[in-house]
């Protein structure tokens, strides 16, 4: 008969899903590279803290709605916890589990001194009006008041969520304390303690990369062939540094689907369509075709930055593109790494290549503690150091050891969480 240790550690823990065991195995992959006692692989797992809340919503035809909340905290080993709150249907723990420790080693990699978190709400959120999100992300704040805090974990914006929805939540959580608490969040209106280039921080991070990348395999940024998948925040603003630093971007989606010219796409003019119209549907600026299609255009560098599991084993062999860059969280599948290593077609890793947000988002912290804020030059220029140190360590330990970019940038940041864990040692 098994031990009850050995019993629950081969339990279904109730953040077990797909997502999360993508997690756990790319982890597994990289531990014996990063070459990590047992003991503090077995710790790095796991998260630290999991809370579900149930949020009870007044909506607006007066109905009562319980909507589902999540929170995850993986690692407060360097310090506190960070990440997005995101509202979408599909939010499920083992979502918040995943997505909470690729943050811990972005952050890790980035040397900033965080852990990662995740949190979000299962709803639908274009079916709630302004009034309703308000009401639901204030109660879902008042949920959390046990466990967030400028000290212990710091919420920031994700899936449609924004900088109104960080704005509630500071001012909840700031009624609650008694006085103004502008860093308990990041992502927040400049009025209120936000950071100049926070909106735009993940997407240009994004391109900031690429353009080391090219440099890296002696390409010239200028004049690539560049797919962009999702045209939302991040995926909007990547796009538009490419087009300003002379690349073509062929096409872009969506959630209405994809728009391809091969002569290249007015990226501003389709800012303003998504301004006026809400999403790309509707748009003739170039041929609809499908995201399943969009992913499998000819092109130089393909930018995912709709949502995680994107390229799978199914289509990564019918990839056309020379590069990688992920700018959304897992999107692509560990059968698709494999694949697309055996093709000679580099990644760059989610964990270094859309960091840009979570820098600038500690950036902003640090100004709201310290009352003092910097220019938008000051700030790009702090994000393009911290980026470039990060790649370069990646791409010479990969080079060194002969592993992927991704495998390269977990190492590098497994290794400083397991430095930090074994000085401070496991309590009790």
């Amino acid at each position: 008969m098994a031990s009850l240790p050995d019993a629950l550690a081969h339990a279904q823990l109730e953040w077990d899903t797909p997502l999360y065991r993508m997690a756990v195995a790319q982890f597994d992959q990289a531990v014996p590279i990063a070459g990590i006692p047992d003991d503090i692989a077995e710790r790095l797992r796991y998260p630290e803290r999991s809370t579900i809340v149930s949020i009870p919503v007044r909506m607006d035809d007066g109905r009562r709605v319980v909507f589902p909340g999540y929170r995850v905290q993986h690692s407060s080993i360097i310090g506190p916890t960070k990440g997005g709150i995101r509202y979408d249907p599909e939010v499920t723990l083992g979502e918040c589990a995943a997505l909470a420790m690729w943050m811990t080693w972005k952050c890790s990699l980035l040397r900033l001194p965080y852990g990662g978190a995740k949190g979000g709400v299962r709803c639908e959120p274009r079916s709630l009006s302004s009034a309703e999100l308000e009401r639901l992300t204030r109660r879902f704040t008042s949920d959390l008041l046990p466990v967030i805090g400028p000290k212990e974990d710091i919420p920031a914006p994700d899936m449609a969520t924004n900088e109104q929805t960080m704005a509630w939540m500071m001012d909840t959580y700031s009624m609650q304390s008694g006085y103004a608490v502008p860093e308990i969040v990041t992502g927040k209106p400049i009025s209120i303690g936000g950071s100049v280039f926070r909106q735009e921080a993940t997407g240009a991070g994004v391109v900031m990369v690429i353009a080391r990348a090219c440099d890296r395999l002696g390409w010239t940024l200028a004049g690539q062939r560049c797919v962009v998948q999702g045209f939302g925040n991040v995926g909007s603003v990547a796009a538009a540094e490419l087009e300003a630093l002379g690349a073509t971007v062929i096409a872009v989606s969506d959630v209405s689907g994809g728009l391809h010219a091969a002569s290249g796409l007015d990226i501003a003019a389709l800012h303003a369509f998504v301004l006026e119209h809400g999403s790309l549907e509707g748009c003739d600026a170039g041929r609809r075709l499908t995201n399943d299609e969009l992913l499998e255009l000819d092109c130089d560098i393909l930018v995912l930055a709709a949502r995680e599991d994107q390229v799978t084993e199914d289509n990564a062999p019918r990839l056309r593109t020379r590069l990688i860059a992920e700018g959304a969280n897992g999107p692509t599948s560990l059968e698709a790494d494999a694949i697309l290593r055996a093709r000679g077609i580099p990644v760059l890793p989610d964990i270094l290549t859309n960091a840009g947000g979570v820098t600038v988002s500690y950036f902003e912290w640090v100004q709201d503690l310290g009352r003092l804020f910097w220019t938008r030059d000051e700030i790009r220029a702090k994000l393009a150091e911290k980026l470039s140190n990060a790649f370069d360590r990646v791409w010479d330990l990969a080079e060194e050891r002969r592993v992927t970019l991704r495998t390269g940038a977990l190492v590098a940041g497994i290794r400083e969480v397991s430095d930090a864990l074994q000085a401070r040692g496991i309590f009790p």
